[in-house]
């Protein structure tokens, strides 16, 4: 989740054997405070980063009307809080916000979740459930990890947008709503597209106003602020005395990649203030450096093969393994898992040649 606070005080980073002072609250420098962007109530987002302005400009934009919104963005980037800042700043911030994550209900229930039952409508249903979408009339849906919705359910909630009606499960009355809808993703819906799972007549009705969130290694200017309200934050919650951030440590936060994002960042300095005992905070320094120094080295990567290629090297490795015996319970076949006969039909559709040349010197014995 991304920093959300109603203040965002920073602290001075510094060396382990300098002073430093303990800024005043009213001197502090509050994240955004002044954009007008938070005139309404919206979530504060921390960083002045480009990029991250460049977001905020966009919802600006999109927030008055009612059209649907797709944030796209990696893990722990804050989708759901740029969603909110959406609804906050639109003419049904004072409607519902209703939060629905796709990915963390069953998909037999997903529909009842969204869309409701009534009573009977399947065992234990034994009385009328009302759905998300009517929770959310007047208000904003988010539904969240949208690319995890089952393909079964994808043509209903595409009518429900497109129509704004839609029936409870096992109901037969239409229940018309007025909601607004916005969905987040981490995954590549045109690539799932392209596979057969997901819908393109559904993609396009989502990405009417498409919004793409930078992870945080793109925007390394704004690591020093959140760490400042991460650190405020928590230390205030755990009424630890930090009142400063040590020079060594920021320096080290600020080179790390943080594949897990804005998420991964807070939980360390979660962990980090509660392994603090003092009024500067240093962190646990010998594991993040390690951590950087593996990350930091690009991987080997062997030469590509294609997948007929890798099929005839495992076969070929096997048949050096068994002494080129295809056949028996310590056969080739055997320890492939394949049928006999099909083993033999892939040797020959591979070009792998029988027998003699499969085994090592001395061997007397070469046999199916």
């Amino acid at each position: 989740m991304a920093a959300q606070a109603s203040r965002a005080l920073k602290l001075p980073a510094v060396n382990d054997s300098a002073s430093f002072e303990i800024p005043s609250v009213t001197s502090a420098q509050v994240a955004l405070e002044s954009d007008e962007l938070y005139s309404s109530g919206a979530p504060r987002i921390v960083g002045n980063s480009a990029a991250l302005q460049r977001v905020l400009a966009m919802v600006r934009i999109v927030a008055p009307t009612d059209s649907t919104v797709l944030v796209n963005g990696e893990t722990g980037t804050g989708k759901e809080l740029i969603a909110e800042a959406i609804h906050k700043c639109s003419d049904r911030s004072n409607g519902p916000f209703v939060k629905v994550n796709c990915s963390a209900i069953p998909a037999g229930l997903l529909e009842s979740e969204l869309f409701g039952h009534e009573r009977g409508a399947y065992t234990g249903a034994v009385a009328r459930g009302i759905g998300r979408f009517e929770r959310a009339h007047r208000g904003t849906l988010l539904l969240d990890e949208i690319g995890d919705l089952p393909l079964e359910l994808q043509p209903k909630l595409l009518r429900v947008i497109q129509e704004r009606q839609f029936e409870r499960l096992g109901g037969v009355a239409t229940i018309h709503t007025d909601v607004r809808v916005i969905c987040a993703t981490h995954r590549n819906l045109i690539e799932m597209i392209k596979e057969g799972q997901f819908r393109a007549d559904l993609f396009y009705r989502l990405s009417v106003f498409p919004i793409e969130l930078p992870p945080l290694r793109e925007r390394p200017e704004d690591i020093r602020l959140l760490v400042h309200h991460f650190a405020m934050d928590y230390a205030d919650r755990m009424r630890k005395p930090i009142k400063a951030v040590s020079e060594e440590f920021m320096a080290a936060l600020a080179r790390h990649s943080w594949p897990g994002n804005i998420r991964e960042l807070q939980n360390f300095i979660e962990r980090s203030v509660i392994l603090s005992t003092g009024i500067v905070l240093r962190g646990p320094l010998p594991e993040l450096p390690c951590r950087i120094q593996e990350r930091s080295q690009p991987p080997e990567l062997s030469a590509p093969v294609t997948l007929k290629e890798a099929e005839r090297s495992h076969i070929l490795q096997t048949l050096l393994e068994t002494g080129g015996v295809i056949g028996g319970q310590n056969g080739a076949a055997v320890r492939l898992g394949l049928p006999r006969t099909t083993l033999i039909s892939k040797m020959k559709r591979l070009g792998i040649k029988r027998f003699s040349r499969l085994v090592s010197p001395g061997a007397n014995r070469v046999g199916a």
